[in-house]
């Protein structure tokens, strides 16, 4: 340290920021490459097939789930199906649109491990409406 040193100290931290593992994906952007969504809040996809996920301890319950197919970019995501008897009104093939469920820092929220998204809508309709039975499922 001293006079005239300023610079290799700039130097040398513009070096080691790079050993801390938050800079370095937010400089080179890898959250929005891995991301399925590619950064939208949204995205639209086809129901691949439904399947049920086990809750993590002390839980026990099957969550029910589903695959979905991305248009955007062809990528299969799980997706949970919120709601009281809600899977009924999805079905194979049906075009759904999901959401991020809102974990801690894009993870997985509550006990449901390995699934980030939620489905908001069945074939242009909300599903919170089909399962309340304010509205009946469209025909395709």
């Amino acid at each position: 340290m001293g006079l005239m040193n300023a610079r290799k100290l700039i130097k040398k931290r513009k070096k080691f920021r790079w050993k801390d593992r938050a800079y370095k994906i937010r400089t080179l952007n890898l959250d929005v490459k891995a991301d399925p969504l590619e950064g939208s809040s949204q995205g639209k996809g086809i129901v691949v097939e439904k399947i049920q996920k086990e809750a993590k301890q002390p839980n026990s319950a099957m969550r029910k789930c589903c695959r979905v197919q991305l248009m955007k970019n062809g990528k299969q995501v799980t997706a949970f199906i919120p709601g009281n008897l809600a899977q009924k009104f999805i079905d194979e093939h049906d075009e759904v649109i999901i959401e991020r469920i809102g974990g801690k820092q894009g993870r997985s929220k509550g006990d449901i491990p390995g699934v980030r998204f939620q489905v908001i809508k069945v074939n242009d309709q909300p599903l919170k409406m089909l399962v309340k039975g304010k509205i009946e499922k469209g025909r395709r």
